[in-house]
């Protein structure tokens, strides 16, 4: 991978881009849980190009009072409360979650992170709760900037599904590992990825400049 430091800085206007994929249990972020979430920080390579980096993951307790949809845990097959989930409270994963993000920012010479995911501003919504919820302080990530791959792939691809984005970019998908937030992170990482690397060989970066 690249050394210079500043590269993914000026690329994305000072912003590291992470990719979040959280799985819930259901579609309001204020009321209901967060059950699962992953976070992929991507790198550069000698040549301009973005890959992805290091995965984390983590399982999550649901916060008290938390409000969970029968019909989400039968789309993402999560047994809440199972023992074997190893979940761990909202707090704890934001806080490790966080402090390896600003360390990765740190390393790309970057300013904040800025969240990249599939339909972004459901993810960076369930964060933004969960972070108001526990009262952090620290966020790594701008509050309201986000990439989204649904946008990304209409463009690219002519696809906002992301399976059908997946497939279209080259890629295979797997509907059976499906609805795991570390799946669903990794597949929205490599659609990211080749659509700005291939915007890079069609000439579009660096823009052209206007004298």
């Amino acid at each position: 991978m690249t050394d210079d430091k500043g590269a993914m800085a000026a690329r994305f206007r000072g912003f590291l881009p992470v990719v979040v994929d959280v799985e819930t249990g259901g579609f309001d972020a204020k009321r209901d849980a967060l059950l699962e979430i992953a976070a992929i920080t991507l790198v550069l390579d000698d040549v301009g190009r973005i890959h992805p980096g290091s995965t984390i993951s983590h399982h999550v307790e649901p916060f008290p009072s938390a409000n969970i949809e029968a019909a989400s845990l039968e789309v993402n097959g999560i047994d809440p409360y199972h023992p074997f989930r190893m979940a761990r409270p909202e707090r704890d994963v934001l806080t490790d979650l966080f402090r390896v993000i600003r360390q990765d920012v740190r390393d790309a010479g970057c300013n904040r992170a800025v969240l990249v995911g599939h339909n972004a501003f459901f993810d960076l919504g369930f964060l933004n709760a969960a972070i108001a919820r526990n009262q952090i302080k620290r966020n790594p990530f701008h509050p309201f900037t986000s990439f989204d791959t649904a946008t990304l792939g209409g463009l690219a691809y002519g696809q906002t599904v992301l399976s059908r984005a997946v497939e279209a970019s080259g890629r295979e998908w797997r509907s059976s590992e499906a609805h795991s937030a570390v799946y669903d992170a990794e597949r929205t990482a490599e659609l990211f990825c080749n659509i700005v690397n291939r915007w890079n060989e069609l000439g579009g970066w660096p823009p052209p400049r206007i004298d």
